[in-house]
């Protein structure tokens, strides 16, 4: 008998993301096939103290930076799959089940203006030892047809939330962006979600991120350094755009607060505050300028975590504020489940990195395959 044939588009998809707040791996396991979109597991894992902190240091110009860079590409890889791992063992699903899985990589550079923009990976190295397809570099042809390669999710918030009624989608990593689920879909980066926050009370407090809010709710916002935090000229860049840590950087904080007479004053609890405040702040000023007819905001990531953070996101948006969890899907599974999708998109030949959202002169399929 002949054998028997594999029905592909049965298949379900991984997807892996660390984002720029460099906390840890995520990882899903979804059913892509007719049109569906179903998280069938979560994983997560935090970044080795380590490789988080030499991750974060390849962000800025160094010493041994290629070889350093490919050590923590390896090193990331490793994550990626114990990762894949625990997703495998949840479902006992078999490697060669999986159709493939969307590794997105480590944004350390991100200069599209340039012409380039670099994530840490060692895709070959994660389909090694998985035995599964990967796709990876989704960024890299939008920018080579003179897009910004961000945001990429758009597409994937379209499909899975749906168009029109006014709705958007924030994402609050690192860097919060935005999806404007309108015709055409559009999206675009706003500035620092969780990223300042972040580095500020990794630098006080040595700890990786503000657990709730706690810190800055013990803190007032400083209207003089918010001011100045404000006035960086970026924000006022029409869309489409995007950002990361070339920019929005402790250098940049720093710069700001030297420059107030009273910024070496400034509590670091205050400073928190702020930078809280800014977040929100930008997100809302972006919305009511780029995205006015919005009527609902679906926030997911990290920072939808935060209590203080939403908060504040909702006392300074124009309309209701909720998280993807009631449309169904987890706020902490979104990016990594989007990927996935990609993943999906790119075997299918489908373009799903949109003109309208990066600036490039087309549409085009994002990624690179990796065969198992």
């Amino acid at each position: 008998m002949p054998p028997e044939r594999v029905n592909r588009a049965r298949e379900p998809y991984i997807g892996l993301m660390s984002g720029t707040s460099t906390d840890g791996v995520d990882g899903v396991l979804a059913d892509l096939a007719d049109g569906a979109i179903r998280v069938l597991a979560s994983a997560s894992l935090a970044l080795p103290d380590g490789l988080r902190r030499e991750l974060l240091s390849l962000n800025a110009p160094g010493p041994d930076e290629l070889a350093r860079a490919a050590r923590a590409a390896n090193a990331l890889a490793d994550c990626y799959a114990a990762v894949v791992g625990d997703l495998l063992t949840q479902t006992d699903l078999p490697a060669d089940r999986i159709r493939a899985i969307g590794a997105h990589g480590q944004t350390v550079r991100h200069a599209p203006e340039s012409g380039y923009t670099i994530q840490i990976n060692a895709p070959a190295r994660l389909a090694e030892q998985t035995g599964i397809a990967v796709v990876a570099d989704f960024r890299s042809r939008d920018v080579a047809a003179g897009g910004q390669g961000a945001p990429l999710v758009p597409a994937f918030h379209a499909a899975r939330f749906g168009c029109g009624a006014g709705r958007a989608v924030l994402n609050l990593g690192g860097i919060a962006n935005l999806t404007v689920l309108e015709d055409p879909v559009r999206g675009f980066d706003t500035g620092p979600a969780n990223m300042l926050m972040d580095a500020w009370i990794r630098r006080h407090r040595d700890r990786p991120y503000d657990q709730d809010g706690a810190w800055a709710a013990q803190g007032r916002c400083h209207d003089g350094l918010l001011a100045a935090l404000l006035a960086e000229p970026w924000f006022n860049l029409t869309p489409p755009k995007s950002t990361g840590r070339d920019l929005f950087s402790l250098s940049w904080l720093d710069a700001r607060l030297n420059a107030l007479p009273d910024g070496d004053r400034l509590q670091a609890a205050d400073v928190q505050a702020t930078l809280l405040r800014l977040s929100a702040d930008t997100i809302a000023n972006a919305i009511r300028r780029y995205a006015p007819g919005t009527r609902e905001v679906l926030a997911c990531g990290g920072g939808a975590r935060n209590p203080v953070f939403m908060d504040a996101l909702a006392g300074a948006l124009p309309c209701p504020l909720t998280t993807t969890d009631a449309y169904g899907v987890p706020a902490q599974d979104v990016e990594a489940l989007a990927f996935a999708w990609l993943a999906q998109a790119h075997i299918q030949g489908d373009p799903a990195c949109l003109p309208a959202v990066t600036g490039a002169r087309h549409a085009t399929v994002a990624g690179c395959l990796y065969p198992g």
